[in-house]
């Protein structure tokens, strides 16, 4: 016979503890779900209730009528997945070099790498500004693209990762002819896997959340993003319809939940990886 697993009093308070946390996280989301599926004159009924008794989708309807909320959507997944993109490759492009290639210097590059996580975003705000000013990209997404194509914390990620897959693998690809941008591609790249993807989450999340850069540079409303359309759409509304409001902000959050799940197999693995090997 099995032996029974022990319930300990500090096992139930912790699952008790963890069931009330889940509560509290998940009530304000289904709050706000129900809202929207109210009419705009019981979406704030008091006292507040869950369940509506009737289902209204008027609120979604006007957050595409009020304003272009589907361009703010393709504008968001256009900067998003191309940020993401060009950064996945140039960063585990680096952290290949950084990891599997000696050269003259290369500890003093990381460290410089390194260093500029440590300047505020706010101090290369202006520099950043006037730069796509002179090269004419006020206004336009290449001035949200391009700032965005670089991240240090993806390259210490990325690399952390290298370093722990033996280097063993990379001379049985060199004994058999193959290059260090054909090791890169068949044997080290899908090794790294986990943090690749670990940073692919968070590079999209972060840019699809980005406020300031768009306030910054963006100037026309047809090259809006989801964040800055949030708060058209709220001009719109005012203060009379705020379950229209609270329809476009949870319209916002489904794609960076989908690019969350489909990752999250990797993200407690990928997290852990920074630890693993300096």
């Amino acid at each position: 016979m099995r032996d029974k697993k022990r319930v300990t009093p500090y096992a139930v308070f912790a699952e008790v503890f963890l069931i009330v946390f889940c509560l509290f996280i998940i009530i304000p989301f289904l709050w706000m779900l129900t809202t929207t599926l109210r009419s705009p004159l019981k979406a704030f009924q008091l006292p507040p209730g869950l369940i509506p008794l009737s289902f209204d989708f008027s609120s979604y309807q006007l957050v595409f009528k009020k304003v272009n909320f589907n361009i703010f959507i393709v504008n968001s997944i256009k900067i998003s997945v191309i940020v993401t993109a060009c950064q996945l490759v140039v960063s585990s492009l680096a952290a290949y070099a950084f990891s599997k290639i000696d050269f003259r210097g290369k500890t003093l590059v990381f460290y410089l790498f390194l260093s500029s996580m440590m300047i505020p975003g706010a101090v290369v705000t202006i520099p950043q500004f006037v730069f796509m000013s002179k090269l004419h990209l006020v206004n336009t997404h290449m001035a949200l693209i391009l700032p965005g194509l670089f991240t240090a914390m993806g390259i210490f990620l990325i690399r952390q990762n290298m370093l722990s897959i033996p280097m063993s693998f990379n001379d049985a690809g060199y004994i058999d002819g193959a290059s260090h941008l054909r090791c890169y591609f068949s044997i080290v790249l899908p090794m790294a896997k986990p943090s690749v993807v670990v940073s692919g989450v968070l590079t999209f999340i972060g840019v699809w959340n980005d406020f300031g850069g768009p306030l910054i540079f963006i100037n026309s409303s047809r090259l809006f993003t989801l964040p800055l359309g949030l708060v058209s759409l709220r001009g719109q509304f005012g203060s009379g319809n705020q379950s229209s409001v609270i329809a476009g902000v949870l319209l916002a959050t489904i794609a960076p939940i989908v690019f969350y799940v489909f990752g999250q197999k990797y993200l407690i693995e990928g997290a852990t990886l920074g630890g693993i090997k300096g």
